[in-house]
């Protein structure tokens, strides 16, 4: 089901004709919004890099594939953990829940006391929309608002996260989800 009023743990999942790079065929996580604001990190945007190369103590606690997603075009020199929570259980001190299943890691903490998580991602930068901004592109029908499910944020294949995410909404979204790359070539 589409809907206009988004929330953190929501997902915001790009439209076919969205061609922005940053964006076509993206699913975003929505970390964070509010009047001033929102942010989030694009979720099947794997970067090819070891994430033992960059932060090596995360390494054994990343869920597969253990690399570093790029979360979106700004701040690409910060990181960002997301943490997939258990229903019902409180996270472990270095994770702040941001809605019922989603959590933020704080990277400068203790790697080994995050037990009972179901998952976690790294990324590097994030999406980010100033005031009103992410409201007038969902007005505009640039981005589906989806319910997430906690798979989504540790999707082992990232690259069939788009269609798969869009094919479970049913009806003219499935539809949409086999939509060709380029339809000048269908």
């Amino acid at each position: 089901m589409v809907r206009q009023a988004f929330s953190p743990g929501d997902l915001l999942v790009a439209v076919p004709h969205l061609e922005d790079p940053n964006f076509r065929r993206s699913v975003v996580l929505l970390l964070h919004h509010d009047r001033e604001g929102a942010l989030g990190v694009v979720l099947n945007r794997p970067l090819g890099v070891d994430l033992g190369a960059v932060l090596p103590s995360w390494q054994d606690v990343v869920s597969e594939p253990a690399t570093l997603f790029q979360g979106g075009p700004v701040g690409l020199d910060g990181a960002l953990g997301v943490a997939t929570l258990r229903a019902g259980t409180e996270p472990p001190a270095p994770v702040t829940r941001i809605s019922p299943a989603f959590g933020l890691v704080d990277l400068d903490g203790d790697p080994d006391v995050l037990g009972g998580l179901l998952g976690l991602r790294v990324f590097a930068g994030h999406a980010g929309w100033g005031s009103g901004q992410l409201d007038a592109e969902v007005a505009a029908g640039d981005w589906y608002v989806v319910p997430a499910l906690p798979s989504d944020a540790i999707a082992p294949d990232p690259a069939v996260l788009w269609r798969q995410v869009l094919r479970r909404q049913g009806g003219a979204m499935a539809i949409v989800s086999t939509f060709p790359d380029d339809p000048r070539l269908n």
